[in-house]
C-alpha cells in the first residue's frame, strides 16, 4: 500500500503506485489539455507530483515538450540564475564486497588492483585538488567493513579539512558511502560533513535484488530507507540518484520523485541534489550488457522534467558525460558538475592508476581550467562557494529560502567572490582574463546596493590577498 509517509521502503516507494503512474501517463501522453494544465500548475514553481510530471515525460506531442524544455530552462534560472557550482570526486579505496553486477569495484572482479589510500596519501591527493582551485569534494569508497570502516572514513574527512596548501582550503567534504547506521550518521554529522550521497541504482526491488546478487547492498530495504536513517542521525542535506540505463527510465524517474516526496512528507525537507548517472564502460563493464540504456534525447528529457519536479533541488552531472552532453543539460536544470576529474583512486597524483582503477570511464577528459573558461565563454558563473553550508543555512533552512526564491540574495555574490579567488590563485591568462569580464558584467546583478558597495570592496580585498569571504 502506498503510503509516502511511511518508512517502509516498499511503501513509500510503492511498485503498484509506479505501475499506475505509467500506466496514467501512457493514457495521456497525447491528452494536451490534461498537460496544458500540468504546465500551467508547474508554472507556479512549487513542483509537481510524481505522477504529473510522469505525464511530461511520456508527452509524444512535439510542441508541448518544447514549452516542457522551455519551462525547465526558465525555472532553473529562477531558482540558479547563471551559476553552476564546481566539485570533485575523491576516491579513498576501492575494496569491496558488495556484487554490484554493473560495477568493476564488484568483490569478484579479479582484474582491478586494490588500491587504499594512507592519510599521507590523502593528504597528497588533497594538495593536488586544491592546486587546481578546487574548494569542494565528494569523497567516495567501496564498502568493505575491513578495510573501509567508518573510523577510516572519518580520520579521512578529518584529514581532509585540516590541510591549507598555499591559498587552498577544501570547505566541503560530501560523503558518498554505503548506507550504514544511524550512529554512524551521526558521526558523519559530527565530522562536518555537507551532503550525504547515495545513488539507489534502480527503485525496482525484483531488478535491484539481481543486479545486487552479494554483499550488504543485496539488502533493499536497508539500501532505500538509508536516508531515514541519515535524517535521524543529524545530516539534514542528503542527495539522492539513480544509475539510469539499470532498469526502465521511467520507473526509475517516478521511484525517483516519490523517494523525494517521502523525504519531504516525512522530514519537512527533500533532498538537497539529485544526480543523473547514466551507465558508461568501465573495467570488466560492458554497457551493452544492458538493454535498458538511454539515448542523449531521453536523457535531456529526464533532467528537464526533474527540474520542473523538483524546482528547488540542485541537479549533479558528472563527467560520465561527454562536454556535447554536459553542455545541453546545463540548459535544462544542471546546477553542479564535476572538473577536471579522476574516478581512480589515487588519480590526481597517480596519472598510470587513471585507467588500472576507474570505477567509470569519465567522457568529458579537460583540466578544471579548461572547463572554467567553458563555462565563463557560455556566460555562466562557475561557483566555489560553500557558504550555505558554513554558515548553517542547510536542510529546512536552504530549502526554504530555496522556495522563496531569496537564496540568490547570497548565491551570486558568494559565487563570484570564489570566482575571483581561483581567478588571481589558479585561473591561466585566458581565463583569468575572460573570467574578470564576466564579473563586471554580473556585479550589477546583485540588486541590494549595499551588498553590491560590499561585494566591490571584497573583490579588492581578494586581489590583495584576503581569502575566504561570505555573505
Amino acid at each position: 500500500m502506498y503510503d509516502p509517509k511511511s518508512l517502509k521502503a516498499e511503501e513509500f516507494i510503492d511498485d503498484g503506485e509506479i505501475l499506475e503512474s505509467l500506466k496514467y501517463a501512457d493514457e495521456n501522453k497525447s491528452n494536451a489539455e490534461l498537460i496544458d494544465s500540468i504546465i500551467e500548475k508547474a508554472k507556479e514553481r512549487k513542483g509537481l507530483s510524481h505522477r504529473d510530471a510522469s505525464v511530461l515525460l511520456a508527452c509524444d506531442i512535439p510542441e508541448k515538450n518544447e514549452e516542457i524544455y522551455a519551462l525547465a530552462e526558465q525555472i532553473k534560472k529562477d531558482f540558479y540564475g547563471n551559476r553552476i557550482v564546481l566539485f570533485a570526486p575523491l576516491y579513498l579505496s576501492n575494496y569491496c564486497i558488495n556484487g554490484c553486477i554493473y560495477c568493476p569495484y564488484h568483490g569478484k572482479n579479479k582484474t582491478i588492483p586494490r588500491v587504499k589510500l594512507t592519510q599521507d596519501q590523502i593528504r597528497d591527493e588533497v594538495i593536488a585538488l586544491q592546486d587546481m582551485g578546487h574548494k569542494r569534494l565528494a569523497i567516495e569508497a567501496g564498502e568493505d567493513p575491513v578495510n573501509n570502516p567508518i573510523e577510516y572514513i572519518l580520520e579521512s574527512i578529518k584529514t581532509i579539512y585540516s590541510i591549507k596548501h598555499k591559498n587552498g582550503a577544501i570547505r566541503r567534504v560530501n560523503v558518498n558511502i554505503a548506507a550504514t547506521t544511524v550512529e554512524n550518521y551521526r558521526k558523519l554529522h559530527e565530522a562536518g560533513i555537507g551532503t550525504y550521497i547515495l545513488f539507489q541504482e534502480t527503485y525496482h526491488k525484483a531488478s535491484y535484488e539481481v543486479l545486487h546478487p552479494t554483499g550488504p547492498k543485496h539488502d533493499y530495504a536497508y539500501h532505500t530507507e538509508a536516508m531515514d536513517r541519515a535524517m535521524e542521525g543529524g545530516i539534514d542535506d542528503v542527495g539522492l540518484g539513480v544509475l539510469f540505463g539499470l532498469d526502465k527510465y521511467r520507473y526509475e524517474f517516478a521511484g525517483l520523485l516519490m523517494h523525494a516526496e517521502h523525504l519531504e512528507a516525512v522530514h519537512g525537507v527533500g533532498p538537497h541534489t539529485i544526480s543523473v548517472p547514466r551507465l558508461c564502460p568501465a573495467d570488466d563493464i560492458d554497457v551493452n550488457d544492458f538493454t535498458n540504456a538511454i539515448d542523449d534525447d531521453i536523457f535531456a528529457k529526464i533532467v528537464a522534467c526533474i527540474r520542473i519536479a523538483v524546482p528547488y533541488t540542485g541537479m549533479i552531472v558528472s563527467t560520465r558525460e561527454s562536454q556535447k552532453s554536459r553542455e545541453r543539460v546545463l540548459h535544462l536544470g544542471i546546477s553542479q558538475i564535476s572538473g577536471g576529474s579522476r574516478t581512480s583512486v589515487g588519480g590526481y597524483t597517480h596519472e598510470e592508476r587513471v585507467d588500472e582503477t576507474a570505477q567509470f570511464d569519465v567522457s568529458d577528459t579537460r583540466s578544471l581550467d579548461e572547463v572554467m573558461k567553458w563555462l565563463i565563454d557560455m556566460d555562466y558563473v562557475p561557483s566555489f562557494c560553500t557558504a550555505c553550508y558554513r554558515e548553517g543555512r542547510t536542510g529546512d533552512r536552504f530549502m526554504a529560502l530555496c522556495k522563496a526564491k531569496q537564496i540568490q540574495n547570497c548565491c551570486l555574490p558568494n559565487a563570484l567572490m570564489t570566482l575571483k579567488e581561483y581567478l588571481v590563485d589558479y585561473a591561466s591568462p585566458e581565463t583569468r582574463a575572460a573570467g574578470e569580464i564576466l564579473i563586471e558584467k554580473n556585479i550589477p546583478d546583485v540588486t541590494n546596493e549595499k551588498a553590491r558597495a560590499v561585494l566591490r570592496d571584497r573583490l579588492v580585498a581578494i586581489e590583495n590577498g584576503e581569502r575566504d569571504f561570505r555573505f
